[in-house]
């Protein structure tokens, strides 16, 4: 469990997620603009987190009072089924820039792989510079752009950081 402050008296920790945290990170992910492009049914969103959450593949970023405040999704084995991919994170639109999605991604890289000579991939959309520029600050490299991936309109960029 590792911790971040938001403030000197703000602590912050990450750990597993279950499904008490379903309804937060649902309604983290629809106020984000990765959810308002392709979550905007709560249901749909729900039933993605309940199902990644089975799979102990969600992690939460919580307060000192258990409140949810950001969570990441990722597969170990999700890229070419051998390498970590890191499907979401998102942050709570009042704690962002407050480091909780770096933090979230160094939990991700810290955990995701025990490999030296990691890689560690995700995917950005064109709509979203502010992300894809926080990605390139942490050593992430665009190694590919795929058109209408996700969505007709929407080019989705591949970026992969390896260890080390």
């Amino acid at each position: 469990m590792d911790k971040v402050y938001l403030t000197e008296k703000e602590p912050i920790h990450i750990k597993l997620a279950d499904m008490k945290f379903i309804d937060s990170c649902t309604e983290i992910l629809q106020n984000s603009d990765l959810g308002k492009a392709y979550f905007s049914d709560y249901e749909k969103a729900a039933d993605m987190l309940t199902y990644a959450v089975g799979q102990k593949n969600v992690y939460v970023a919580l307060d000192r009072n258990e409140k949810c405040v950001g969570f990441i999704y990722y597969m170990t084995n999700g890229i070419f089924g051998n390498y970590p991919y890191l499907h979401i994170v998102a942050v709570k639109e009042e704690y962002r820039n407050c480091g909780i999605g770096k933090q979230l991604i160094k939990y991700f890289e810290d955990n995701a792989s025990d490999s030296s000579s990691a890689k560690y991939f995700l995917t950005v959309d064109d709509f979203n510079p502010r992300a894809k520029k926080l990605y390139e600050n942490l050593g992430y490299k665009c190694v590919g752009e795929l058109p209408d991936f996700y969505k007709n309109g929407i080019n989705c960029y591949l970026m992969m950081k390896r260890r080390g």
